[in-house]
C-alpha cells in the first residue's frame, strides 16, 4: 500500500492523520539542559531574508527577499542530542507523538534487507512507515541509540520540540531568527560559510553524495545521522545549521507569506495547517532536494516525525542587570 503526501513531502512525509496537541509540565527550575553555555547569542541587526537566485525551490515561497530587523537572541549551538532528549524523556515521563501512533517515517536505505515489507509514500517511495520507530529505535525495535548519544534526536514531531523547549525553559527559534542564526554573519549566501558546496574539496555538511536514493557514497564521513558537533562551526559558532536533520521553527508556513512579513521580529502566519522546517538534511541531493541551503525552507504537519527531523532551541536575550 501507499500513502500519499502534500507539500514538501519529498523532504518531510506529513503523518496524514489528525494532529493532536500534547502538554507537558514545566518544572519552576530550569534543569541542567538549559545551562546559557549550550547556546550562542546572536546579536540584533538586520539582515535579507530569503533568496530568489537559480536555487530557489519553485512553491516554497523562498522571495521575495526582503529586510528583517531582530532583536537580540540566543540559540543552542547545536541540534538537541540523543542524550539530551533522553534526560527530558527520563525527567518528565514524557511520550513522543511517534511513540502514541506507534510508528513514524524511516529512510528505506536504513533498513536491513530482510526488514518486512511496510507502506511507502506514494511521492517518495524512499520513505517507510515502520512500526515501532521513534527517537528511542531510529530504524525500528531492533534499533537502538546507545551509540549515538552525541547524534541529534530524530522521530520528533513539532508538539515534542516544543514540549521539550517548554522543559528546558527555552522555545523554538522563529523562522527568521533561524535563517539569521543559520548565515553566521554573511549577507546572501548559498551556505553558512559561503556560495561553494565543497569549498577546496572540503565537506562542510552532511549531505548526500552519489545517486539518490540508490548509491550514497559516504564521501562526507555519514550514511545517516552524524554527531551534533560534526563540521565546523560558522560565524556564530553555530554547528550544523545545513544538512544533518531538519529543524523545526516555531512559525506556521505558508508560501506566500514573505510578501507580507513584517520587517521587526516577523512572527510568521498567525494560522496554518503545517509548521516550518529548516535547514535540510543528510538525504538532501541536488539531483532531486536544492533545500540544504540557508535560505530553504520546507513544512510538515505537528504531528509528523521521521528519521531525519530534529530540532534546536532558542531563547530570549536576558536583560542586562541595572547597576
Amino acid at each position: 500500500m501507499s500513502e500519499s503526501g502534500s507539500g514538501g513531502s519529498c523532504c518531510s512525509p506529513p503523518r496524514g492523520e489528525t494532529v493532536r496537541h500534547v502538554t507537558v509540565t514545566v518544572p519552576s527550575t530550569p534543569p541542567a539542559g538549559a545551562r546559557a553555555d549550550n547556546m550562542v547569542r546572536i546579536p540584533g541587526g538586520e539582515f535579507l531574508m530569503g533568496a530568489e537566485d537559480h536555487w530557489t525551490v519553485p512553491g516554497d515561497g523562498e522571495g521575495p527577499v526582503h529586510p528583517v530587523r531582530l532583536a537580540p537572541f540566543r540559540i543552542d549551538r547545536c541540534a538537541v542530542s540523543n542524550a539530551e532528549f533522553q534526560g527530558f524523556a527520563d525527567a518528565t515521563g514524557y511520550v513522543t507523538d511517534a511513540e502514541r501512533y506507534g510508528w513514524s517515517f524511516v529512510f528505506a536505505g536504513l533498513l536491513p534487507p530482510d526488514f518486512p515489507d511496510t507502506r511507502a509514500v506514494a511521492e517518495a517511495p524512499w520513505w517507510r512507515q515502520v512500526y515501532g520507530a521513534c527517537w528511542r529505535h531510529p530504524e525500528g525495535p531492533a534499533s537502538e541509540v546507545s551509540d549515538r548519544a552525541d547524534h541529534p534526536v530524530v522521530h520528533v514531531s513539532w508538539n515534542d520540540a516544543t514540549a521539550y523547549a517548554a522543559w528546558a525553559g527555552k522555545r523554538l527559534p522563529t523562522e527568521a531568527e533561524w535563517e539569521y542564526a543559520a548565515r553566521g554573519g554573511l549577507e546572501q549566501r548559498a551556505f553558512p560559510w559561503g556560495d561553494e558546496l565543497e569549498p577546496g574539496g572540503e565537506h562542510r555538511m552532511n549531505v548526500w553524495q552519489g545517486s539518490f536514493p540508490d548509491h550514497n557514497t559516504g564521501e562526507d564521513g555519514w550514511y545517516g545521522t552524524a554527531p551534533v558537533t560534526a563540521y565546523p562551526a560558522n560565524g556564530y559558532g553555530l554547528h550544523n545549521m545545513c544538512g544533518n536533520v531538519w529543524e523545526w521553527c516555531a512559525d506556521w508556513y505558508s508560501p506566500g507569506y514573505y510578501a507580507r512579513s513584517p520587517k521587526e521580529g516577523p512572527p510568521g502566519p498567525s494560522l496554518g495547517v503545517q509548521r516550518v522546517i529548516r535547514g535540510g538534511s543528510y538525504l538532501c541531493h541536488a539531483s532531486y532536494c536544492r533545500r540544504y541551503r540557508v535560505a530553504a525552507r520546507s513544512s510538515s504537519t505537528p504531528d509528523s516525525s521521521t528519521g531525519h527531523q530534529g530540532f534546536r532551541c532558542a531563547r530570549d536575550d536576558a536583560p542586562a542587570r541595572a547597576r
